[in-house]
């Protein structure tokens, strides 16, 4: 299995068991995720409550709760909205952080194509989430997520330069 870590924060972002697609000349990937149930789990052992003198409801008080699978496995934490202004700064110190971390080939290619994935975020600015890493690391690669045209479950949009494949 293999475990995408980001460059700057070390947290776990992402795993080869959510296929990805490229997008905006690779600067991008775009990730399906899934609302799942959480909790409630209903298991039937044979025994028979009633018989025994149980009331119907007696046991564990499960609560069913609705997750996306994306944030639930990876411990990503919600960030508050950025409007445009503030989005390109943290753009700029996001790139400015994370070119030197790249070699040489990879900052060429990075530093070529980054601007189109920046524009194409900044054209769903006001639909995205922003997600960060479980550390909640300052300097950590944010994670986006939005709804395509009228979607049920999220799509997700992480940065493949700032993520370091992992064997596990």
């Amino acid at each position: 299995m293999l475990v995408y870590q980001d460059l700057i924060s070390g947290d776990e972002l992402l795993s080869d068991s959510f296929p990805y697609k490229e997008i905006e000349n690779g600067m991008l990937w775009e990730v399906e995720g899934k609302w799942v149930v959480q909790g409630a789990v209903d298991v039937d052992i044979g025994a028979n409550p009633s018989a025994e003198g149980a009331d119907e409801d007696e046991g564990v008080d499960d609560q069913a709760v609705k997750v996306v699978d994306i944030v639930d496995t990876f411990r990503l934490q919600e960030q508050p909205s950025f409007d445009k202004k503030q989005f390109v700064a943290n753009m700029k110190k996001f790139i400015k952080n994370l070119t030197p971390k790249l070699d040489a080939e990879k900052q060429e290619s990075f530093k070529k194509n980054i601007e189109g994935a920046i524009k194409f975020l900044l054209t769903k600015l006001k639909d995205l989430q922003f997600f960060v890493g479980e550390s909640m690391h300052d300097d950590g690669c944010l994670v986006f997520a939005y709804y395509k045209d009228g979607a049920t479950d999220p799509t997700f949009l992480y940065f493949p330069y700032a993520l370091k494949e992992v064997k596990c």
